[in-house]
């Protein structure tokens, strides 16, 4: 699985053929859309985001992905664009589907929403807003134990370009590496990983609210 940024298959002419190289590979791609119009994206990611990524899923869909029979998966992941939880996964996938195939001829196989995380552009937000405090209160009371099992830091590691070893994307995104002496993959140790203890923050209520957020979206569909 590669957490593919899509601008930069667009933006640099060094990555133009990465849909190539991960079409003959097998690679599951998961990028980020965070909606289907232009509007909501740039203001989200900044001008020319959506463009960009329209273009390079345009690309990704000529090679194969997302199309069916084709083997080649291609998922999608929403996020809010404010200080709130993300609507139902199975609500906004069709509507995702159905409107990025009418304006610009695009297929995807699933849309994941994921919780926006307290962490990095989206906590310099809350805080330049002043919705940090709320924000946070939000996701505790929305506390829900029954995602646990799911979440990805549970069945998933993640690991940087440089080779060292998380629990989870947003813990490589803090540079919060594995509780065991094997955090680069150099010492990687199946038994200590398997048995480590998992690195904990206060974003991990974000994984752990409502319907629950993971490397696969909601968690309680």
């Amino acid at each position: 699985m590669n957490r593919c940024n899509l601008t930069i298959i667009v933006a640099n002419p060094k990555y133009h053929d990465l849909p190539a190289f991960f079409a003959a590979n097998q690679v599951h791609l998961v990028s980020s859309l965070p909606y289907f119009s232009k509007s909501r994206t740039d203001a989200q990611r900044g001008e020319g985001v959506f463009e960009d990524s329209i273009r390079a899923l345009q690309m990704l869909n000529a090679v194969g992905y997302g199309l069916e029979g084709s083997g080649l998966v291609l998922d999608l992941v929403y996020n809010p664009s404010g200080a709130f939880l993300p609507a139902g996964q199975s609500v906004l996938e069709p509507e995702f589907k159905r409107q990025l195939k009418s304006r610009h001829g695009i297929d995807f196989n699933n849309l994941y929403a994921m919780t926006n995380m307290p962490i990095s552009r989206f906590l310099e937000y809350l805080l330049n807003t002043g919705n940090y405090a709320e924000y946070m209160q939000k996701l505790v009371d929305a506390f829900n134990p029954a995602t646990i099992n799911g979440l990805m830091c549970r069945n998933t590691l993640s690991v940087s370009w440089d080779g060292y070893i998380y629990d989870c994307d947003f813990n490589q995104m803090l540079d919060i590496k594995v509780a065991t002496p094997s955090t680069h993959i150099n010492d990687f140790n199946f038994e200590e990983l398997n048995n480590r203890a998992i690195a904990l923050n206060q974003h991990c209520y974000g994984c752990t609210a409502g319907g629950g957020s993971s490397c696969g979206g909601e968690l309680m569909c």
